[in-house]
């Protein structure tokens, strides 16, 4: 590989200031916190559930509330960055963030309809996500807008990279910590306790921006792209919509379909207006630099299969096993810690090599730990089974994120940093919002047709089931709603199945339900297994893809305006 510099990775450039320690703490702290709101809903589902009484559907919707946001609005707030001033859109995201952890803490209790609480619980998630879409592409474009060497870029980038990776690592730790806390009288409501502690930590990294950090703005070229805004947020809502909606409503539904008709209709909209606009939202010709175009795609891809492998671990571990939330917790220190102590090496690696190899081999890294993963049986319930297998995915994703994150902003000229930090953000995101919706549907409808299997071959299970069903009315009045909410467990799916109690003592009989709770614990087992190897199968593509498609500079080169144009 040539050690070549050339004189615009060498020298900063006359446009843009040096970045300031302050400005990179304000940064990091912004995206750590960012990371950590994203993340915890998921974290908290349990206590959701139990606290508001929540349909399957209402409650995927609690996270994604706070994910479509972010998503839909990333792009835009690269935009309004590069006009009115990045540090003002990372003091504002943050206040807002707060604002709406602060809104969840005003859900009513449990006198109130569910439906009632939800709402607010969903407007809650929707006001912090708008707030954390204002920060995840400012913080990586006032990083990307500081640097103008090689080596301080690879440095910067490789820190905010780890702190992305610290808010994924903490919030299962904070919110399994702190959901052992009652909130008043009500132990169901300890997930207010969580919004708190984000709301706080929204507040701080807002008070840290406004006195630390130093101003950047590109306004040349750049508008407010009304068109483009509509219809790319309309698009990525369509599919977005279709993608979480189809495990619940089926994949051949009327909304479903209509919905990945809308994204199809609009995104071509999208492009129509970005061609005919003077200062598009989105360069289309960025997708003409070969390493933009692979990065992209990659991005897509193997994010899909990191939080796909994420989501897998938290029903396995959680949901199937059994495990503790602080244990379950250990999954993800792995999982993200690993970024914090890899911080040397991989600025090191950014530095020196060409990012085709440390993407290819963090995506490798992924798919080796998922198809290990995959391997491990069930029944082994000792968490050492599976460590080694998650601190390779954890030491993959620490090179991916921070390499694939230089290629998207290197590969732009500075000025177009905003663009290319709201684009980044937007993909990364936009893959990690497939995993868990796209995992969901292969796992729960292969368990759920291996549970079906196992009832139609064996009757004495089918007549245990059908004995269940009919218990409740037979049952003393203080046991009836344990043995009704059992019921509705085991008719909501497979994780309900294995949820039921091992007994339930009906009119003085004593039915043992071991038989079901083995078959849905086996085929849950089978089906999350399946979930690791497509999660490998993706990281492996993506790894496929950047090692044989994505070309590039021998060393992590920056583009400089004379070297590269990318005007339409």
């Amino acid at each position: 590989m040539t050690r070549n510099v050339t004189r615009a990775q060498a020298a900063p450039t006359a446009a843009g200031r040096r970045l300031t320690g302050g400005t990179l703490a304000s940064a990091v702290l912004g995206v750590c916190v960012a990371q950590i709101a994203l993340a915890i809903p998921a974290v908290l589902n349990g206590v959701f559930q139990k606290d508001l009484g929540t349909t399957s559907a209402q409650l995927t919707w609690i996270s994604d509330a706070f994910l479509v946001p972010v998503t839909l609005l990333e792009l835009t707030f690269g935009v309004l960055g590069d006009l009115f001033g990045r540090k003002r859109i990372l003091v504002g995201g943050a206040v807002l963030l707060a604002a709406g952890e602060g809104i969840g803490l005003l859900t009513p209790g449990p006198g109130t309809p569910t439906g009632t609480r939800v709402l607010v619980v969903w407007i809650s998630m929707v006001v912090s996500g708008v707030g954390a879409a204002a920060m995840f592409p400012t913080t990586l474009a006032m990083v990307a807008a500081g640097t103008h060497t090689v080596r301080h870029r690879a440095q910067s980038l490789t820190l905010w990279a780890a702190a992305l990776s610290g808010g994924n690592m903490l919030s299962p730790v904070l919110g399994g910590w702190l959901g052992g806390f009652a909130w008043g009288s009500d132990p169901n409501a300890s997930w207010r306790w969580a919004f708190v502690a984000v709301g706080v930590l929204a507040l701080l990294s807002a008070i840290v921006s406004a006195i630390f950090a130093e101003n950047s703005a590109s306004p040349a070229g750049r508008s407010l792209d009304w068109p483009g805004q509509v219809t790319v947020a309309v698009a990525l809502f369509g599919l977005m919509f279709a993608v979480i909606q189809g495990p619940t409503s089926g994949w051949g539904s009327t909304e479903v379909i209509a919905g990945f008709v809308v994204a199809a209709v609009f995104l071509a909209l999208f492009i129509a207006a970005e061609r005919r606009s003077p200062a598009p939202l989105l360069r289309l010709g960025l997708f003409r630099i070969r390493p933009f175009a692979i990065a992209a795609i990659a991005t897509v891809i193997g994010m899909f299969g990191f939080l796909g492998t994420a989501y897998s671990t938290s029903i396995r571990l959680g949901a199937v096993q059994n495990f503790s939330p602080l244990k379950t917790a250990i999954a993800f220190l792995l999982f993200n810690g690993i970024a914090l102590v890899l911080i040397p090496v991989t600025s090191t690696v950014l530095e020196r090599y060409n990012p085709r190899w440390a993407l290819g081999v963090g995506f490798a890294l992924i798919a080796a730990g998922d198809i290990w993963a995959s391997t491990v049986p069930v029944t082994n319930l000792s968490l050492g089974a599976v460590l080694p297998a998650f601190a390779l995915v954890g030491i993959g994703f620490a090179l991916a994120v921070s390499s694939v994150t230089a290629v998207l902003v290197n590969t732009v000229p500075n000025r177009l940093a905003g663009m290319a930090s709201g684009a980044a953000s937007m993909l990364r995101d936009f893959g990690f919002s497939l995993g868990p919706a796209v995992i969901a549907a292969i796992a729960l409808s292969r368990a759920a047709a291996m549970i079906h299997g196992k009832l139609a071959s064996n009757p004495a299970l089918a007549h245990a089931l059908a004995v269940f069903n009919a218990s409740a009315a037979h049952v003393p009045a203080a046991q009836r709603a344990q043995v009704s909410a059992a019921i509705g467990a085991v008719n909501s799916g497979p994780l309900g199945a294995n949820a039921v109690p091992a007994t339930i003592t009906a009119h003085g009989r004593t039915v043992p339900f071991n038989p079901l709770k083995d078959v849905a614990f086996h085929a849950l087992g089978h089906a999350y297994s399946l979930g690791y190897l497509v999660c490998g199968i993706a990281a492996a593509v993506a790894a496929v893809l950047v090692a044989v498609a994505l070309g590039g500079r021998g060393r992590n080169a920056m583009v400089s305006e004379e070297s590269l144009a990318v005007e339409e």
